[in-house]
């Protein structure tokens, strides 16, 4: 079953705005005013539904249905599950990229319905442009917006590869670069432009184990300088545990949210969190979510025990 509660900000909220109402402290004309700021989430997702069509087969695949989230402000999330369960194409779909067949997606209060400056997305794959240096391809986007030369633009381009630990490479190109470089060229470039949302599709993924590592925390220590409301995606469920505030799990496709998981683990976190038996609980309470979407899915099969092996 889905876990739909409302997230403990929500709730606070609601809290607040009966006592402020009730003992009087709140002008009539203030209190709905006040109540919908407090109550409106960051990104909104109610009743989503994500439809591909092969133009070859003429047949339909329903990717994702009846999705219902929320994301407060400055908060930081992870989407898991199964191999084909919806996640990039959730992402898609925020970002603008993808048409929802039914539901809205809104972002600030404003419905999605396609591609904006509010949003910017860091890849799997870095996609720097190979004849740009690094300062060139951090100052892309705002020189798409028109603000090359603007004395703000380069503060702001300085800043932030001093920001992702890349002062002194901001001549370098993309192919005298290691791959954890380029994605920190990457997630400055995002930055660059000051999207009210942050989109992350498995940025690590092509990493090897030791760099994906300290990747994950020099994202945690950007975010934490930054407070980007953002949403990541990933396989690999120690990182959701790791980066996020909460995990949502998605069910096998048709996707929808399967649970909603509060990660209550003190900020700042340094990779020793990881073996604190707290965290590893987490990571137990999802991998149990994902094996059971996994056997209605058939990606799992369950092995039967030999009978030696039993006790």
């Amino acid at each position: 079953m889905s876990d739909h509660r409302p997230s403990l900000p929500v709730a606070q909220a609601t809290s607040e705005l009966f006592r402020a109402t009730l003992s009087g402290n709140l002008p009539k004309h203030e209190q709905l005013t006040i109540g919908a700021k407090r109550l409106l989430a960051k990104l909104e997702a109610r009743g989503v539904e994500v439809e591909y069509f092969n133009t070859r087969t003429g047949k339909r695949l329903t990717a994702l249905k009846d999705v219902n989230l929320d994301i407060e402000q400055a908060e930081f999330i992870s989407i898991v599950g199964t191999s084909g369960c919806g996640k990039t194409t959730f992402l898609n779909a925020v970002d603008g990229l993808l048409p929802t067949k039914r539901g809205r997606i809104r972002l600030d209060g404003k419905e999605i319905k396609g591609p904006g400056p509010d949003r910017a997305v860091v890849f799997q794959a870095p996609s720097l442009l190979p004849w740009r240096t690094v300062w060139d391809n951090v100052m892309y986007g705002l020189e798409l917006q028109g603000h090359k030369r603007d004395p703000n633009a380069q503060n702001t381009v300085r800043d932030l590869i001093a920001l992702v630990g890349l002062s002194g490479f901001e001549h370098s190109f993309p192919g005298e670069l290691s791959g954890g470089m380029q994605q920190r060229v990457n997630l400055a470039r995002a930055l660059a432009v000051d999207p009210e949302l942050l989109l992350l599709d498995e940025p690590f993924a092509a990493l090897d184990a030791q760099t994906r590592e300290f990747m994950q925390a020099e994202l945690l220590r950007i975010w934490e300088n930054t407070r980007k409301t953002a949403v990541f995606i990933t396989h690999q469920i120690d990182e959701a545990v790791y980066l996020s505030d909460r995990v949502i799990v998605f069910s096998a496709r048709p996707g929808t949210v399967r649970r909603s998981i509060a990660i209550d683990l003190p900020r700042p976190r340094s990779l020793h969190i990881k073996r604190d038996p707290r965290f590893l609980n987490y990571v137990d309470e999802i991998w149990t979510i994902i094996e059971e979407e996994g056997r209605k899915s058939g990606a799992l099969i369950r092995t039967p025990v030999p009978e030696a092996a039993r006790v």
